[in-house]
């Protein structure tokens, strides 16, 4: 590729690891050295969502805070769930390198899955948004706010931050055909024929 270093990206990649690796900022790692390592290494990250379903009941959420305080977040954010919500476990995979993250926060062992959906899920999932807030992200990192986060975007953001979205929903789709009830909903009767 253009711009490509002679040596590949590895001889760009090793030197800045290394530091990272002195400097304590990283435990471990490893550059793919071919097309089938790096198949490989995709699989393993691929696998990660299968893997976690079959370990139990897990909430998931899509967030993302600045690429600079993404380390430290996880971590913290981590052990504050697991302080908060004893039994469970927390773990935050994904895109690392552009601030994207999926922190998921797992059941305790044991646990009545369909209750704790109910009943401990939303709760859980009220705590890490407030983090993420707290931290400057946001709640809606890769898949955006659709409908599932659709009360918590109206919890969190500023009440005019909410009312120049539906404005500008209302002026883009009056009729209210592009996306319904995703981001903002338009009560009934707002989007004019």
């Amino acid at each position: 590729p253009a711009g490509a270093p002679p040596d590949g990206p590895a001889a760009l990649l090793e030197p800045m690891l290394a530091a990272a690796i002195a400097e304590g900022m990283v435990d471990d790692a490893v550059i793919a050295a071919s097309e089938a390592q790096a198949d490989a290494f995709w699989r393993l990250r691929d696998s990660l969502s299968d893997a976690e379903r079959r370990a139990g009941p897990a909430v998931q959420h899509d967030i993302a805070v600045a690429v600079d305080a993404m380390p430290g977040f996880m971590i913290d954010a981590a052990r504050a769930a697991e302080g908060r919500f004893p039994g469970t476990h927390a773990t935050a995979f994904g895109h690392l390198g552009d601030g994207n993250v999926h922190f998921h926060v797992r059941a305790p062992a044991g646990v009545d899955a369909a209750a704790w959906y109910r009943d401990d899920a939303p709760v859980i999932t009220a705590f890490v948004h407030d983090l993420v807030t707290a931290a400057g992200g946001t709640i809606s990192a890769e898949h955006g706010i659709g409908q599932m986060k659709r009360d918590e975007l109206a919890r969190l953001a500023p009440p005019g931050r909410i009312a120049a979205l539906t404005a500008i929903k209302r002026a883009l789709d009056p009729l209210g055909l592009f996306n319904p009830g995703k981001l903002v909903a338009l009560a009934p009767g707002d989007a004019t024929p």
